[in-house]
């Protein structure tokens, strides 16, 4: 979508939370060896002869390998919007994401004026040990400079991400340290978390923001209820929105935690019977009983609509937001012999009462562009702007009406936010002066801060006219014009969003989500509707 249709909670805030993090992956099922081949030995020949003229009768030399990569990519993408194929090196990225864990030097890291700058040593990790500090700009990797070379995010990957064991050297330039700094780091495994936060909202309200569902998704969930049960939760809140999925198990396994045993959570159908699957809620859940509310939006896909899917049939959870994405469809991932893997469709997997909440993708080109349409069709603004098929009507297990094909319809519509919208805070975004005007700030008044603590931060800081101004000043030197009406108009997302990126850089990631949430129109409604919860048990069939 184009900037100015982003509401304030929706606009991207990125946090790079260490080296080698990659791009949530759709899965919808445990990593698995490859299969037999099946009867396709006329296909197979008919391709290795076109393969073996092009190899040995083509005009110029052409790289066959490349060329099977291409065809391999180009076949999956004919079958439906989800098939996909992974080179060797593209694999092990893609996978660390799920895997909860990756192997590095362990960094929080910026790009500010072209100078890699660590944002916080992991705690525990290898730069930790060796005495890496916060606001370090490393200038120099195995003796190879990188600074002011229009270093990438990629570039960063690459220079410090490794294998376990395996020894980097940097070099960094310190504040108020006339000369460079030399480190020897050994790579270790470092965790990535999938709960992005968990905290009260209220006395008894507890919040919980995942990001995908990764391996460890599942044992993140169980602890951040816990400890928030030990606080005083008597209701919560799972914050689903802009979860693309993961693994189906994890899916599974954290709806189990709010259902009864023996209720339907999610199934499977495929064209080879050993697909077919039924999932049922198993053993005594840690939250059963207590009041649920689930947040999803257009970008909460797969696992996440299993989750909710599965919650709302059951009549456990209030499903509040958006209609979400709509992807019902499991991939398996099967590894070929070079290292590379084809992440396979194998099966479609329905909610309890049986609806298939996959959207329809007979044109992919119009596949990629459904959200764009549901914008333009005023989807975003207007529960009325959806049509339901009413052949695809289904029934909760106390007879309330949902529908399958397209994604989980929620039970309660937040429209979306286009109050706050400001394409002057996207152009400060975009160029990162925002992030560097936080980080510098936080470096400088850290001291204080952490003196005072963060329950007092929260309760009492505020971003002040004269910060706003320097970070008019620090736009201007970055190329971005003034924009005082756009400022003064949307000057409260401004400050809210100062003040949540100060609070990361002083604290933790966790921290920035209590105040940033204060512009999660969702999550603010959602406070709201707890006792809608009720209508949920009436009228049982």
């Amino acid at each position: 979508m184009e900037e100015q249709k982003n509401s304030s909670y929706q606009i991207s805030l990125p946090l790079i939370l260490c080296i080698g993090l990659a791009a949530g992956v759709l899965i919808g099922a445990s990593l698995t060896n490859k299969s037999g081949s099946g009867d396709i030995g006329n296909d197979v020949q008919k391709f290795r002869e076109v393969l073996s003229l092009v190899k040995n009768e083509y005009v110029d030399e052409a790289k066959t390998d490349a060329l099977v990569e291409d065809a391999i990519e180009h076949m999956l993408g004919k079958l439906d919007p989800h098939s996909s194929y992974l080179s060797a090196k593209d694999q092990v990225s893609a996978n660390e994401d799920l895997r909860g864990n990756f192997e590095g030097i362990g960094i929080e890291f910026n790009i500010f004026h072209d100078t890699l700058v660590v944002v916080a040593a992991l705690s525990g990790g290898p730069s930790e040990s060796v005495g890496l500090r916060s606001g370090d700009k490393i200038v120099k990797v195995n003796d190879v400079n990188i600074a002011s070379i229009g270093l990438s995010y990629p570039d960063v990957q690459r220079h410090l991400k490794g294998p376990k064991g395996t020894e980097v050297k940097i070099e960094v330039v310190r504040r108020n340290v006339t000369e460079p700094i030399s480190f020897t780091i050994i790579r270790d495994k470092i965790p990535q978390f999938s709960v992005d936060a968990s905290y009260l909202v209220t006395p008894d309200i507890g919040y919980i923001k995942i990001n995908r569902f990764a391996q460890t998704t599942y044992s993140e969930v169980k602890e951040a209820v816990s400890k928030l049960k030990k606080q005083g939760m008597t209701k919560l809140i799972l914050d689903l929105q802009g979860n693309p999925g993961g693994y189906l198990d994890q899916a599974v396994d954290i709806a189990d935690e709010f259902l009864a045993k023996g209720e339907k959570i999610v199934f499977t159908k495929g064209q080879e019977t050993k697909y077919n699957e039924d999932h049922f809620a198993t053993q005594q859940g840690d939250f059963e009983q207590g009041d649920l509310i689930i947040l999803v939006n257009e970008s909460s896909a797969s696992a996440s609509e299993i989750v909710a899917g599965a919650l709302q049939d059951n009549d456990r959870a209030l499903i509040v937001g958006r209609r979400s994405y709509g992807k019902g469809l499991v991939q398996r991932p099967f590894s070929l012999n070079d290292g590379s893997e084809v992440r396979l469709t194998i099966s479609r997997y329905y909610t309890p009462s049986g609806r298939s909440i996959q959207k329809p993708y007979n044109d992919l080109a119009e596949y990629e562009k459904d959200i764009t349409k549901r914008y333009k069709n005023g989807e975003f603004f207007s529960a009325d702007s959806i049509r339901f098929n009413d052949s695809l009507k289904y029934a909760t297990q106390n007879g309330r009406s949902v529908y399958g094909g397209g994604g989980i319809m929620p039970d309660y519509f937040v429209p979306l936010d286009t109050t706050s919208s400001s394409k002057y805070f996207n152009e400060l975004f975009s160029a990162n002066v925002l992030r560097e005007y936080a980080f510098n700030y936080a470096e400088t008044n850290e001291a204080k801060l952490t003196e005072k603590g963060y329950s007092d931060y929260l309760e009492n800081f505020e971003v002040s006219e004269v910060m706003l101004n320097h970070v008019v000043v620090m736009g201007i030197k970055n190329k971005i014009p003034a924009r005082p009406a756009d400022l003064a108009k949307n000057k409260r997302f401004f400050q809210v969003y100062l003040k949540a990126e100060i609070a990361r850089n002083v604290w933790d990631n966790e921290s920035f989500y209590p105040i940033i949430n204060e512009t999660n129109e969702v999550l603010q409604q959602a406070i709201k509707l707890f006792d809608r919860i009720p209508e949920l048990n009436r009228n049982k069939m």
